[in-house]
């Protein structure tokens, strides 16, 4: 608000003084040029009355002349003075048209309308830094699911954009730089209600400003940020940043998860994708032949360095080696569209091939080029650009690498369902036999579309009954929290993921694991099964049905009343 009280001042200061200027000699005049009354005596106008006559004079005519009727010389002067004031005024006017069209007034009363707005929010926000496609997808996702969303974005196109797209809870945008500390201030970083920070801008540097500024201004905030640079990751992580999202280490892992248990690997697709989407095919990444990777860049280096952890020999094809370095492995110089580059890597006999430029155009001409020559090879392809989504389906590469969607999709899960990592995190640690099996239990609850995840707590305030039940000593297991409130004798179709227990992680828990108060559970299933079972935990007849199988509600009915009716 001083910003545009100042700038208003300053823009107003010429025409202010001129308007002062002639006011102050139309008022001086007519105090000095004598007049007469109806008597003919001569009388002076006094300053007040000059004052009250200037003023009006200068706004309106017609209201006559005061004390007395003026005399020629005053009259003259009242005219010269009516031209004056009124070409003043027109020259404030003016001035006053461009301050309400001038950029930096609007800027300044748009970034204090957007700040008058965050200070009167109450609902929990998360505020997003960097509004591209990364932030895009990210802020529908969480509108999606009901959460609130604080949009920072140093492109104004950008932000513009966020007032014309469909989503379900509004989102305040403010046009700025991400990295000065007051415009994070206005955004809410110190707010209450600021559940978090996202820093998904395309500047490294940027999004460690970011961090540092979040966590020495509100330590106790969680901070995520996009950095695809280790050297920034390191900085991040020495000051406490909760989690650094790097999209080709991310899909690097996704790929060895995906060599070593193909079933895991599934699992986590459907787990953690978005809502409404189909469910993904399984993918057998082969390991009886060697691999070509087309670029050898970040992605590029990522996924180099885990093939050959997984003992795959690599062929590397790059055609700036003096920019990217030269890999220590097979090397061949070209941008691998062309078939000889292709044949010179061997593509005839390659089990993988991995389409990892930052150029679309080339990575799809390095697919269709090599499913000429190896119809049978398996495709990685990268995609850089979100409007190149329907033509890289199109392709029919095996899988997909798009940067955006993958930090997108894992931030969201991180503040949506943080529980779901920590399941995955377990899962790790078992084989493959066993994630078939939850992929198979995850499958019979659900038809062509990924399950719903939930995070319920017993301490929840819808389930206060439950909660004062178990309190008094009261029971309840997994299989009976899991029946249908409308028809005890059906189960809903829901799987308990994991139970956490102060200190301990319950991992698919068995149907006869008692819930306790404080426990947190994660769940999958579909919405229907989830509001039933909150209709179970928040009555207390619907609890006893479930348990007892007995509608205590509409039994044992009085003798009196049996009388009287």
């Amino acid at each position: 608000m001083q910003n545009i009280v100042f700038l208003i001042l300053r823009r107003m200061r010429p025409p202010l003084l001129t308007l002062l200027m002639v006011y102050a000699i139309a008022v001086l005049g007519l105090t000095l040029i004598p007049g007469r009354d109806a008597d003919g005596n001569a009388w002076q106008m006094s300053i007040f009355h000059a004052f009250y006559f200037v003023s009006y004079m200068a706004t309106t005519i017609g209201f006559g002349e005061i004390p007395h009727a003026f005399s020629d010389a005053q009259r003259l002067w009242v005219s010269l003075s009516l031209y004056a004031a009124v070409i003043a005024w027109i020259y404030a006017f003016g001035t006053i048209l461009a301050l309400v069209q001038d950029r930096t007034f609007l800027e300044a009363l748009a970034e204090y309308r957007f700040a008058r707005r965050i200070r009167r929010m109450r609902e929990p926000f998360h505020l997003v830094c960097g509004y591209g496609e990364t932030g895009t997808a990210l802020v529908q996702a969480l509108t999606l699911r009901g959460q609130h969303a604080v949009v920072i974005d140093v492109d104004e196109i950008r932000t513009s954009m966020v007032q014309l797209q469909d989503l379900r809870e509004h989102v305040p945008a403010l046009h700025g730089d991400a990295a000065v500390t007051r415009h994070l201030q206005e955004a809410g970083l110190q707010h209450a209600a600021c559940a978090g920070v996202v820093a998904l801008t395309n500047d490294n540097e940027v999004n460690l400003k970011i961090a540092i500024t979040a966590k020495l201004l509100n330590p106790d905030l969680k901070v995520i940020c996009r950095a695809d640079s280790h050297d920034i990751e390191a900085n991040m992580a020495s000051f406490g940043t909760n989690h650094i999202v790097d999209p080709f280490d991310t899909f690097a892992g996704h790929l060895a998860v995906a060599f070593q248990a193909p079933c895991l690997y599934l699992l986590h697709l459907w787990l953690t994708g978005r809502e409404g989407s189909a469910l993904s095919e399984p993918v057998y990444p082969p390991q009886d032949g060697h691999w070509i990777v087309c670029g050898y860049g970040r992605f590029g280096t990522a996924i180099c360095r885990r093939l050959k952890t997984e003992g795959v020999r690599v062929v590397v094809i790059e055609a700036r080696p003096e920019v990217t370095g030269r890999p220590d492995s097979d090397f061949v110089i070209g941008r691998g569209t062309e078939a000889d580059t292709l044949h010179e890597a061997g593509i005839e006999q390659a089990a993988g091939l991995v389409a990892g430029t930052d150029d679309d155009a080339n990575n799809l001409s390095i697919v269709m080029t090599a499913r000429e020559l190896n119809p049978e090879v398996f495709v990685i392809v990268r995609q850089n650009q979100n409007d190149n989504r329907e033509i890289m389906a199109a392709v029919g590469a095996d899988m997909v690498m798009h940067p955006s969607a993958i930090i997108a999709d894992k931030i969201r899960v991180l503040l949506a369902t943080p529980m779901l990592y920590e399941f995955m995190s377990l899962a790790l640690y078992q084989d493959d036999t066993w994630a078939c099996q939850v992929v198979s239990r995850v499958a019979a609850l659900v038809r062509d579309e990924v399950p719903d995840i939930c995070e319920w707590s017993v301490e929840a305030e819808d389930g206060a009954v439950l909660r004062d039940y178990l309190a008094n000593g009261g029971q309840l297991s997994i299989e009976e929290l899991l029946r249908d409130p409308w028809q005890r004798q059906r189960d809903l179709k829901t799987i308990v993921l994991l139970i956490h227990r102060r200190n301990d992680r319950l991992l698919l828990p068995g149907p006869d694991t008692m819930l306790k108060v404080g426990d947190r559970l994660l769940m999958c299933g579909n919405r229907a099964a989830f509001t039933r079972m909150n209709w179970t935990v928040s009555h207390q007849h619907t609890l006893d049905y479930v348990k007892t199988g007995q509608d205590l509600s509409l039994i044992h009915i009085s003798e009196p009343t049996r009388l009287q009716v």
